[in-house]
């Protein structure tokens, strides 16, 4: 059975200036063992997709009107908010991409990691202290017994991540949303955060939701990938074959601005002009007013995800000449 199945799923937010469109029509699904890593500009919709997933949507001014999140076959959009509660954390957990607002400055570590035991499992103080411990030698930080009782910002970035990855990871979940698990780390951190979670989804036979702008760090770790624009995906592939030959002009134009060796001292590739108001989305494909092969039909008439290849999709009307370049 499909682990997680996102269907037609529309997310809008209500605000003083309108209705926000922020997820329209995502679909997309995860077997358990696989990673999907989601890509896009800021404000493409990624995280608010994830935040649907785990139920955490500030409702109001968030808002689904339609579509289905079927996690194990079940529905969690028709469950009640107690269910839900017991599914997350225990079930499936999330990665946030700020670990030092997402942990709690004034608790130890200790204490945060084994709240997950004390709420889901009954657990005793001293149970959650050595399960915190043990978790905390899992994601390799070094001298846990005698760090278990600092607070968070007495841990480096890296350091602080691999505390988010424990959490997540304390109650065995079958699925892991890590939103930008990277983000303002060096890139020798970055590799290891990676590699760390690289090895506890093969312990654990996890399915993850990698979500992320960093092409890069896609490479090496996900089995197939979501390309989101404007609330929208408008490319999937695994990524051999992504990386190969991209369906849309905007996931062509992602991989032309990505740094390359052999093109040292030219200037960088970048996509013109800005993602869209997701209040006043362009009608047509809404990234016709940057797209450098946009035509009259492109205005006027919005592209479907169609099938462009075996396990491929591209919302492009010229999908065929992206293809071809």
């Amino acid at each position: 059975m499909t682990l997680l199945e996102v269907r037609d799923l529309h997310v809008d937010f209500h605000t003083r200036d309108g209705v926000v469109k922020a997820v329209n029509g995502v679909s997309y699904s995860v077997e358990p063992g696989e990673t999907l890593a989601v890509l896009g500009e800021s404000g493409s919709g990624k995280s608010v997709t994830a935040q649907a997933v785990m139920g955490i949507l500030d409702m109001p001014p968030g808002r689904i009107p339609k579509g289905e999140i079927l996690f194990h076959g079940r529905d969690l959009l028709t469950m009640s908010a107690e269910e839900r509660r017991k599914i997350r954390g225990a079930r499936m957990a999330m990665i946030f991409q700020d670990a030092l607002s997402a942990l709690n400055p004034v608790l130890t570590v200790g204490y945060q990691l084994g709240e997950m035991f004390r709420v889901h499992q009954g657990a005793s103080r001293k149970e959650a202290k050595a399960k915190a411990v043990e978790l905390m030698e899992r994601v390799r930080i070094p001298a846990a017994r005698a760090r278990v009782g600092d607070f968070p910002h007495q841990f480096s970035g890296g350091m602080r991540q691999r505390i988010m990855i424990a959490m997540a990871l304390a109650l065995e979940p079958d699925l892991i949303i890590a939103d930008e698990p990277t983000t303002a780390l060096d890139v020798t951190v970055q590799a290891q955060v990676m590699e760390l979670l690289a090895d506890l989804q093969r312990e654990f036979n996890m399915g993850l939701i990698l979500i992320t702008h960093d092409l890069g760090v896609v490479a090496d770790v996900a089995d197939k990938i979501a390309v989101m624009y404007a609330g929208r995906i408008v490319e999937t592939a695994g990524v051999k074959e992504l990386y190969r030959s991209p369906a849309h002009p905007y996931t062509k134009g992602l991989l032309d601005s990505i740094p390359r060796l052999d093109q040292k001292g030219k200037e960088l590739y970048a996509i013109q002009g800005l993602p869209p108001n997701m209040a006043k989305v362009p009608g047509g494909c809404a990234f016709h007013p940057r797209c450098p092969a946009a035509r009259d039909v492109c205005r006027t008439e919005l592209p479907p995800l169609a099938a462009v290849g075996d396990g491929r999709g591209s919302a492009c009307h010229f999908w065929k000449e992206t293809l071809g370049e």
